[in-house]
């Protein structure tokens, strides 16, 4: 996270990125490690949350069962009370691939905790408000972005350890191709999919350990996006081919699909779906190459286009009491 400046000491305000989630290392767990992600933070779309002190909770905007629910447990974990008025004043499209719920939490919490003068780490809060369960990805996306790679859930119940964060390129943009009329598999439906699915094929999860590590990583490094692009492309049709059972096929939307084949025949680096969609996104090499892809694919209907940049800082916080 970093601090800006904010002449109203009185409100906290938080700017937190989205994530793009890449797909996992190791669905099968032979190692004695299950999960291990790759992720991207992002510049769009981002949430905006104020908070200042009140005289009993007081919650407005969008999500606000939401943000009431991770105020009270946040306040619970901190030893305080919930004399605060929270605003959502801008949010990231929920169960929509982009990590919406665990950047929200950490949000809410980080404000609380900067108004109580408290200290704050996403990892101290990853049980308290059900986040990090299965990835890091987002913990980190919070606290510095970049691209990160965690190294899977252990046996015990802390967050996947972080083992890699980079820089993304510059240069790189993200074509998001979002499908507003479903929502992605999330809830019940998550836990029933991670319960009921066949464990993943060994071979299958070290080969996308060695994509990741000899492939995505040097090339992110080096900045060749067709190389990055391939591997990311193979890690998702080897995930999204084992989690198709409950998406109804590789990706979750059938027009996302679309738009990320015809991509695909015109030879864009690398594409995908994030977490389970229903977004896909799109590796552009230039910004102008991302311009000339929406303008030639976009026809309207249900999916709405966004451009992005890989985003390698973390939250901003604004204003409050500083620890």
């Amino acid at each position: 996270m970093t601090d800006a400046p904010d002449p109203d000491t009185g409100t906290v305000r938080i700017e937190a990125p989205a994530r793009l989630h890449f797909g996992f290392l190791d669905l099968h767990g032979g190692l004695g490690r299950r999960f291990g992600s790759v992720g991207l933070a992002i510049d769009s779309p981002s949430l905006s949350l104020t908070a200042r002190r009140a005289a009993s909770l007081h919650v407005e905007g969008e999500e606000a069962e939401r943000v009431r629910r991770y105020a009270i447990a946040a306040a619970d974990h901190l030893g305080i009370g919930t004399e605060v008025s929270l605003r959502l004043e801008r949010a990231i499209p929920a169960h929509a691939g982009f990590g919406s719920g665990t950047q929200l939490a950490l949000a809410v919490a980080a404000a609380l905790a900067r108004l109580a003068g408290k200290p704050f780490s996403p990892e101290d809060f990853s049980n308290a408000l059900d986040r990090g369960n299965r990835s890091g990805v987002g913990l980190r996306a919070f606290t510095e972005g970049g691209l990160i790679v965690d190294g899977g859930r252990g046996a015990d119940s802390a967050p996947p350890p972080v083992i890699a964060r980079l820089a993304f390129p510059e240069a790189w943009r993200l074509v998001l191709i979002l499908d507003t009329s479903m929502a992605g598999v999330h809830g019940t439906r998550e836990v029933e999919a991670f319960r009921d699915l066949p464990r993943f094929p060994e071979a299958q999860a070290a080969e996308i350990c060695r994509i990741v590590l000899m492939q995505v990583l040097p090339a992110c490094v080096t900045g060749d996006a067709d190389a990055f692009g391939a591997g990311i492309t193979r890690m998702q049709d080897l995930v999204g081919d084992h989690f198709a059972p409950h998406q109804g096929g590789r990706y979750a939307s059938a027009a996302v699909a679309g738009v990320l084949e015809e991509a695909a025949r015109r030879g864009v680096a690398g594409y995908g779906q994030s977490s389970w969609g229903p977004t896909g996104f799109l590796l552009a090499r230039s910004e102008e190459e991302a311009h000339h892809l929406v303008t030639s694919l976009d026809r309207g209907g249900p999916l709405r286009f966004l451009i992005a940049r890989g985003r390698n800082t973390g939250a901003t916080v604004a204003g409050g009491i500083r620890a």
